[in-house]
């Protein structure tokens, strides 16, 4: 198979199939989506091709034809006919205040009037935009597509600022509903963003759209499969391991087929090297302060159980944490319970990327100094791979003893019990290793296992003020905890960490062979 080019950051389908680049058909989605009904709304993470998903809704629309030549929906559309598409992207730029989101709409509903030969003359900007749906309507003789793009971008971008962001989202909604309102001149519409906005918030005046973003049939709609990989990508294989591959980049699943982010592959296949592009491309210091604020326990992220509608709940002045967590990527859904009226998620990190990157990141807020962790955590992996446990009970009791005492008194964070054993659990998780968190065995959870190297390490962690100092080992001996490892025929280690609140330090730190 011949290789092509790689179409990295391009969001425009034309150029993308007119340069020759690598494409994943997802035509044949789009057709079922459309065959099975008008208004829609997807929400996905950042970089995961919505805007390209929207792009060629929009050509397919417009009877683009050669530009689907070979793909799904090239023999199953009519191209005689050719639909008046109006385009709303609130991507580029950063809203600042209403008055700014008002002269971003009437930006975009005068390069609409001009692109499809309008004129317009409402003054109020909902009135103009409904006046364009219906003259559009008029003019072309076919009823209208409205495709809204990153339409919860101008929200977002002033969570920090929850009254301007509040008002934004007013404004907006207020522009939405104009969709419902044109219901008899409108073929189809969808909105795509990375939130999901509860619908008293801003869908109250739009109340009519199927929300996709949990179909298992449209879980693959952006991003790439496991068979995409595969297929449309094999001539760039050559020279990856492909489980690291599976590893550091696949896991992000709405309830069907996981997907992997496309901007990781893409920068991936020109690199040649495995490395955190999308997590670096900007997570955002909003969501790592909010984690720091609520003291959340950050082994607690690897697995989190949620309510659906506790992941919808989202709004400027109530965000859940794992709304948050959910909506912006950095957790995925592992499991499904379904209830009578109810669907109850288990949540996880997606996959290597995610979980290593953002641990390192929270490494930073939860101590002093971030570039500390620079020094640390290469020296964590050294003395790992020699086994070399005084190392490591001195490494961790001299970054503890690092950190000054008025940044522990001035910091509520480093208060609380499991302070201690988020970091310690984060530099283990920012190396990228295999750890299982309150594994559970016929005896009870193992607070942390990690397996590296050939071997298997059973940690306990204890706080001195709460239980008898020696507690961590001893639990861990008492209750068989190794028995569960005993099959992998590898050597296994007990450790029992002991925590001091008023020493600011590790205390404890026994080492046995099990």
């Amino acid at each position: 198979m011949k290789r092509q080019k790689l179409p990295i950051g391009i969001q425009t389908f034309a150029r993308l199939r007119e340069d020759g680049c690598y494409y994943v058909d997802k035509t044949a989605l789009i057709l079922q989506l459309i065959d099975e009904g008008s208004y829609y709304f997807l929400s996905r993470p950042r970089r995961f091709g919505k805007s390209l998903l929207i792009d060629t809704i929009a050509e397919l629309f417009e009877g683009s034809e050669p530009l689907f030549r070979g793909l799904a929906a090239h023999g199953r559309w009519d191209w005689s006919k050719r639909y008046p598409v109006i385009r709303l992207s609130f991507g580029g730029g950063v809203i600042r205040d209403a008055a700014d989101l008002g002269s971003k709409i009437d930006e975009l509903l005068r390069v609409n009037a001009q692109r499809l030969n309008l004129a317009c003359t409402q003054h109020d900007r909902r009135s103009r935009f409904a006046e364009l749906i219906r003259a559009a309507e008029r003019q072309y003789g076919q009823r209208v597509v409205v495709l809204v793009d990153e339409y919860d971008k101008p929200i977002l971008d002033n969570l920090t600022r929850p009254e301007i962001a509040g008002e934004i989202r007013d404004g907006l909604r207020d522009l939405y509903s104009v969709i419902k309102d044109s219901d008899a001149h409108i073929r189809f519409a969808m909105l795509t963003g990375v939130s999901k906005f509860s619908k008293v918030s801003l869908f109250s005046g739009l109340n009519n759209l199927r929300d996709i973003t949990l179909s298992s049939a449209y879980s693959a709609l952006c991003g790439y499969t496991d068979t995409d990989v595969d297929s449309v990508f094999a001539p760039e294989l050559e020279g990856l391991d492909r489980e690291e591959i599976r590893a550091w980049y696949n896991g992000y699943n709405w309830t069907g087929t996981p997907v992997y982010n496309p901007f990781d592959l893409l920068l991936l296949f020109q690199e040649r090297e495995f490395r955190p592009f999308w997590f670096e491309t900007g997570t955002p210091t909003f969501l790592i302060d909010l984690l720091t604020a609520r003291r959340t326990f950050t082994p607690d992220l690897e697995r989190v159980i949620a309510l659906e509608s506790l992941l919808s709940s989202f709004d400027v002045d109530h965000i859940p944490t794992e709304a948050l967590m959910f909506q912006a990527g950095y957790l995925t859904i592992d499991k499904v319970r379904r209830l009578p009226g109810l669907m109850q998620m288990t949540l996880r990190y997606p996959n290597l990327e995610v979980r290593s990157s953002l641990n390192n990141a929270l490494l930073g807020a939860l101590t002093d100094n971030p570039a500390r962790q620079g020094v640390h955590l290469p020296r964590l992996y050294d003395l790992l791979l020699a086994n070399d446990f005084p190392g490591l009970q001195q490494l961790f009791t001299a970054f503890f003893a690092s950190i000054p005492h008025d940044w522990y008194r001035n910091n509520p964070i480093a208060q609380y019990e499991g302070y201690w054993a988020s970091v310690f659990y984060s530099h283990f998780a920012a190396l990228g290793l295999d750890i299982r968190l309150e594994d559970t065995t016929n005896h009870g959870r193992i607070d942390m296992t990690v397996l590296f190297n050939g071997h298997v390490y059973l940690f306990e962690f204890k706080v001195v003020e709460l239980v008898p100092e020696g507690k961590a080992l001893e639990q861990i001996r008492q209750r068989g905890y190794a028995e569960k490892y005993r099959a992998r025929g590898e050597p296994i280690h007990l450790i029992g960490v002991e925590f001091s609140r008023e020493q600011r330090s590790v205390v404890g730190f026994a080492v046995e062979p099990a």
